[in-house]
């Protein structure tokens, strides 16, 4: 069984504008609303694939019951842990002069410490040895920066293997308690590591280091240059396909979903590689939080350039 975890969902809407001019009014354009959080674009990702996945969250007022009649009208498996307060509402800006996206997020709901204990009652009482546990996204405000790591123990101890992609406190805690995988970008690798990355060999050395501090498989990733993978003793460098890219949101999470699938199935590092890769370009083809579906996914794995270092 996948599972995928967010503790700080929202509602996303994204327009557009012909121009950004800060400090002026705007008549935007609505191109679309998605029931966001990073584990919901994983879970997305997967059924995409055609993998079946089980989706935790954290709600709470009138979005987080918007956002689970929406996941249950998709047709997803949900559990969903409900607190007091209201589930954020984020923005996604297009500037269609230059092509950049402006994120607005909200903080979100408070989590106490009850809300946690539930939490991770559920979790141990779910868990089966040989699981795949995907925690994702910001940690919502109250939240200890080490629940992360508390939540890894509970799913490794329980048999399964615990996927982190989450940044800043919250990774740095987390990979003390040794998940199975990690996904940082380079600026969140740069940050953990206090190194700079920018070349090739900045990064093979951080996703080594990253490796060193109890992680089996990292996926490290640079946007448009790729990705570096670390698994079993072996260093690839993966680089996509040049493509029409439309929307980098959700982007990272279908690699996440490529790298449950790979797993999932066993793969070596080279393949494991080529999923993640081609499972993000396919995302950033589509707009909004879109994925691409597994035809195409599978037409792009064949254009992606892997490489053993």
């Amino acid at each position: 069984m996948i599972v995928t975890l967010t503790l700080n969902p929202s509602l996303d809407r994204t327009l557009s504008v012909p121009q950004l001019r800060p400090g002026t009014l705007h008549s935007a354009q609505f191109i679309r609303q998605d029931l966001g959080g990073k584990s919901f674009n994983v879970s997305r990702a997967l059924r995409a694939l055609g993998i079946p996945s089980h989706i935790i969250g954290v709600i709470c007022g009138w979005t987080g019951r918007a956002l689970r009649e929406g996941l249950l009208a998709e047709g997803f498996d949900v559990h969903l842990l409900e607190v007091e307060g209201e589930t954020r509402q984020n923005v996604t800006l297009l500037d269609e002069s230059t092509g950049l996206y402006t994120k607005i997020n909200e903080p979100g709901p408070t989590l106490g410490p009850r809300h946690i204990v539930a939490l991770e009652t559920w979790i141990e009482q779910m868990v089966r040895p040989g699981d795949l546990w995907a925690l994702c996204g910001s940690l919502p405000p109250g939240a200890p920066q080490g629940l992360y790591a508390d939540l890894i123990r509970v799913v490794q101890q329980g048999g399964g293997l615990a996927f982190l992609d989450t940044s800043g406190p919250a990774f740095r805690a987390g990979l003390q308690a040794g998940p199975f995988a990690s996904k940082p970008n380079s600026e969140e690798a740069a940050e953990v590591l206090h190194a700079s990355l920018s070349g090739d060999q900045d990064h093979y050395q951080a996703a080594r280091e990253l490796q060193s501090m109890g992680v089996r498989l990292v996926a490290l990733t640079r946007g448009a240059q790729g990705m570096v993978v670390a698994k079993d003793g072996t260093l690839v460098k993966a680089t996509p396909p040049s493509v029409a890219a439309r929307s980098p949101v959700g982007a990272g999470d279908a690699s996440l979903a490529g790298l449950l699938w790979a797993v999932s199935d066993h793969c070596d590092p080279i393949e494991t590689a080529r999923r993640a890769v081609a499972c993000g370009t396919a995302a950033a083809m589509q707009d909004g939080t879109g994925v691409g579906d597994r035809s195409l996914v599978e037409t792009l794995m064949q254009h992606v350039q892997v490489t053993a270092m």
